[in-house]
């Protein structure tokens, strides 16, 4: 069975780029010990874009909507009645997208 990877596409002010960069630093291994986890790379754009890309790649569509619906979304919600009131801090992004694929062919350094 194919593997398949998620890209969310994030859309992030250049004044928030640094922001989104180390909320990603601060949540390393956030993902990593999931079932079916098999890769994640969070790409920055260079050129003519303000779109981030958040590259996953998953054993399974089951794996990755399991972590969605689990850990990820735990994440995400953050602590059920948070401490004090306290608000979640602003998304970095203005905008996200999710694409979808199914690796079809891959080849690795020899």
């Amino acid at each position: 069975m194919p593997s398949v990877v998620k890209i969310n596409v994030l859309t992030v002010p250049a004044e928030q780029r640094e922001v989104l960069e180390q909320r990603f630093a601060a949540r390393a291994g956030a993902v990593e010990g999931s079932d079916g986890f098999e890769w994640f790379e969070l790409l920055r754009p260079l050129e003519g874009t303000d779109q981030y890309l958040v590259y996953t790649r998953w054993r399974s569509e089951e794996d990755f909507q399991n972590w969605m619906n689990g850990s990820m979304k735990a994440a995400h919600q953050g602590a059920p009645g948070g401490e004090g009131g306290a608000e979640r801090p602003r998304p970095a992004a203005t905008g996200s997208t999710l694409w979808s694929f199914e690796v079809v062919q891959q080849a690795s350094p020899k």
